[in-house]
């Protein structure tokens, strides 16, 4: 299955901020066909997606939160909370649960009151919160990083420190994670977007 979830991205919640970092690698099985693939997508200024998986999959995916997120803002006529964007995803991944999206993900932003929020869900839309995560076939590498790494008091560029390097230290280890480094952080006043272009590492 790690051909399936091939990528890591990480993520992290601070007091004011979360944090959201990939890998750039689209890999299928052995076969590199990007390195440069996008898998950070913006909902708008406040939420943000991180993918793992499928690139068909995470992308026809996005296309339909965006039109859920649509009508939801439509319908309740005020901003979603990010609490709400995952059970909607979270509802959408359980219902495809017979030909599932092949892709795990990080929800994560800060509400219109300005708490912080961060979700993951696999790809059947078991949903949980976490105040760091990792997914894709690089997670348990860079979990181990971020377990030894967060602290509940870390600052911005701390935290982005150390999402870098925890998608890092997949890269060198996991073959389907590779290729650059792209950074998303969220607070309540801007959008800070990074890329690490990363020089390959042997066997690579």
């Amino acid at each position: 299955m790690s051909m399936y979830f091939g990528a890591t991205a990480v993520g992290i919640k601070l007091k004011d901020a979360v944090v959201l970092a990939t890998d750039r690698r689209m890999a299928y099985g052995s076969f590199v066909m990007s390195r440069n693939a996008k898998k950070i997508f913006m909902l708008d200024k406040r939420i943000g997606i991180a993918f793992a998986g499928l690139y068909g999959d995470l992308r026809g995916l996005f296309r339909i939160l965006e039109a859920e997120y649509r009508f939801m803002k439509m319908t309740i006529n005020k901003e979603p909370s990010v609490k709400s964007i995952a059970k909607r995803l979270s509802m959408i991944l359980y219902s495809y649960k017979a030909f599932p999206f092949l892709v795990e993900i990080i929800v994560g932003g800060i509400d219109p009151d300005g708490e912080t929020s961060l979700y993951v869900l696999d790809s059947l839309g078991s949903l949980t919160e976490e105040p760091y995560i990792a997914v894709g076939s690089g997670a348990s590498i860079a979990l181990g990083f971020l377990e030894d790494s967060y602290r509940d008091d870390l600052d911005l560029e701390e935290a982005i420190n150390v999402a870098v390097k925890a998608v890092k230290a997949a890269i060198e280890r996991d073959s389907y994670t590779g290729d650059g480094i792209d950074v998303v952080a969220i607070t309540k006043d801007d959008v800070i977007e990074k890329s690490y272009k990363l020089r390959l590492v042997e066997g690579q």
